[in-house]
């Protein structure tokens, strides 16, 4: 089951009881300036890429869901993929910061925006494949480690956007099916989105029974 936060006035002490604070997502982590960033191992740049012991990028996710439980899927700018929103925890932020952060920066929303209703228990990992890998940078980044935050949202369609940055995250997004991202996102995210969607199931859907999850390929 994933952590059921309190009410939104004792949310961050509960958080910080809960390993989410930067001390406890921090432990042997190494840091490189990456100043070309960009992709999965990165930061904007000049800023610290954050890379734990094991090669893993510490990460947030976001699944806001509307009234219907629909889940808010979003196109990255320029590109054809869409994807949840997501985004690097930085050295001097809490995970619970860092959501919030990205909240802002990738659709707009402030905190008044959402209601946040459960995070995954446990980091949730992906390997990136080795033609992403940047052999050159040091320590190498091998892909993300991810606590994911569900997210009702409790505004209106014209507060989501996507232009308050130069460089937008993404340029498109729609209300989905609940389980339509698992069909669309890139295959090495998939069982991340699979897992993600499955601890969370239960709050949303109380008839859900567990499904199968996708073989590896």
């Amino acid at each position: 089951m994933p952590y059921l936060p309190p009410s939104k006035s004792k949310l961050a002490p509960i958080v910080s009881q809960n390993a989410l604070h930067t001390g406890s997502a921090f432990n042997n982590l190494t840091t490189i300036e990456d100043k070309h960033a960009g992709g999965d191992c990165a930061q904007p740049a000049r800023d610290l890429v954050v890379i734990d012991k094991d090669g893993f990028r510490p990460n947030v996710g976001i699944i806001l869901c509307n009234e219907e439980n629909q889940v808010l899927w979003a196109q990255r700018a320029q590109h054809d993929s869409w994807q949840f929103p997501q985004g690097g925890i930085k050295t001097d932020e809490t995970p619970e910061q860092a959501v919030y952060r990205e909240l802002m920066e990738e659709v707009g929303l402030k905190p008044e925006h959402v209601e946040l209703l459960a995070i995954t228990r446990g980091w949730l990992r992906y390997r990136l494949p080795k033609r992403y890998l940047r052999y050159g940078n040091k320590p190498l980044c091998i892909g993300q480690k991810q606590r994911w935050f569900l997210m009702r949202f409790t505004g209106n369609a014209e507060d989501v956007k996507l232009d308050l940055h130069d460089k937008p995250e993404f340029d498109d997004w729609r209300w989905v099916d609940y389980w339509k991202p698992v069909e669309e996102i890139v295959f090495f995210k998939r069982r991340v989105y699979e897992k993600a969607l499955h601890e969370f199931a239960p709050l949303l859907f109380p008839e859900y029974r567990r499904r199968p999850l996708a073989k590896r390929k």
